[in-house]
């Protein structure tokens, strides 16, 4: 008997893990329907919220059908990132526009010395004649190297590009749809594919990790906002560069801060070159030394991020998934190592997921008992 209990466990061991292989390829194969469904699950995440905000919403006594309200929801959030882009986009065109005419002068040089180069090629090779242009001559040598045949190949390559984008962007918001519809349903997806003696407590982990999840884009939505604000209003009360161009460096900044660590000093860098350009170029800002402008330009930015390190994040930090701060840290620095930055992107999210797997299913464990200590309190939290 005990022979075959082993066999019988051997044999269950090798019906797993062939299904887990069979799973990956699965996986592998149809990544980019895994990766709409994942977006979706994004986007639903953060319009639960305006979805729930809706509902609330009564004629009397009656709410609009959720049908309507999904709708609603989603041409709320497309629509501000719409109007986001709409506003940022001339802004940033602008600086790079103005930084432009700072190289003017510059590029006048640049074409005085092609200049002098080909009077120096003709009076050394006298049979090249007097019209001898180097770039001209360069430009058709790199013409006859390119194979212009290829240009219909590109050109489709380029229209099939165009045709994923467009069957992508349906899809997410196709799904996306359904998934603010119905904020149990992708809970009900997976809890269909495990076995029936834990679908229950999937679905429930599947919620949790939904709402914490949700006010962890959402709260990082607003400290993005918050960012941009407040380096919107130092670089333009204080570095004097005017609104617009705030806004676009702010904007950049704000963007790049969701790279943990490394982003804020991205855009802290970028800023300060900008504001340089900008200044000697379009001539805007403090009527000061190159170098006290930068210092200015630097310590607003900096001050920016110390608020957002010690007030904003630690306040998403806790709500989404209450971990210590040098839990948070190494954390990042594994995914950095894995992933890069794409890895350090979604480190947190990521980490909320296992931590609530982790609660649920493997809180007898003495290492997940010292990372969880209130496993109940945060389930309960979790479900208000």
């Amino acid at each position: 008997m005990e022979k075959e209990r082993s066999i019988d466990r051997l044999a269950r061991y090798i019906i797993i893990l062939g299904t887990l292989a069979i799973a990956a390829v699965l996986c592998y194969l149809f990544s980019s329907v895994l990766a709409y469904i994942l977006l979706a699950f994004v986007v639903s995440l953060i319009g639960q919220p305006v979805f729930r905000l809706l509902k609330k919403i009564r004629i009397k006594g009656k709410s609009a059908p959720d049908a309507l309200l999904a709708v609603i929801t989603l041409l709320v959030i497309f629509a501000l990132l719409f109007l986001l882009i709409m506003q940022v986009v001339p802004v940033v065109s602008g600086i790079l526009r103005d930084a432009s005419l700072m190289n003017a002068q510059e590029s006048m040089d640049t074409h005085n010395l092609i200049n002098r180069i080909n009077d120096w090629i003709i009076s050394v090779v006298p049979w090249v004649g007097e019209d001898f242009d180097g770039v001209q001559m360069l430009i058709q040598k790199l013409s006859e190297v390119v194979d212009l045949s290829n240009i219909p190949s590109i050109l489709g390559s380029v229209a099939s590009a165009v045709a994923g984008i467009a069957v992508g962007l349906f899809s997410v918001l196709f799904i996306s749809f359904f998934f603010v519809k119905d904020e149990t349903l992708f809970g009900r997806i997976i809890g269909s594919i495990v076995p029936d003696t834990i679908e229950d407590k999937v679905q429930k982990t599947v919620l949790d990790i939904d709402r914490l999840l949700s006010r962890y884009f959402v709260g990082l939505l607003m400290e993005i906002f918050g960012v941009v604000l407040l380096d919107c209003l130092g670089l333009w009360l204080i570095a004097r560069i005017g609104f617009n161009y705030a806004l676009g460096i702010a904007f950049i900044a704000g963007l790049l801060n969701i790279i943990p660590y490394v982003g804020p000093l991205i855009g802290e860098a970028i800023g300060v070159v900008l504001c340089l350009i900008l200044k000697y170029g379009a001539g805007v800002g403090l009527n000061v030394n190159i170098w006290v402008f930068a210092l200015i330009v630097l310590v607003v930015m900096l001050t920016v991020q110390l608020i957002d390190n010690f007030i904003y994040q630690p306040l998403i930090y806790s709500t989404s998934i209450k971990a210590h701060p040098l839990e948070i840290f190494i954390v990042l620095l594994i995914a950095g190592h894995i992933g890069g930055i794409v890895g350090m992107l979604i480190a947190i999210p990521a980490y909320t997921v296992i931590r609530v797997i982790a609660s649920r299913f493997f809180y007898d464990y003495k290492v997940v008992k010292r990372l969880i200590p209130n496993v109940e309190n945060e389930k309960t939290d979790a479900l208000v």
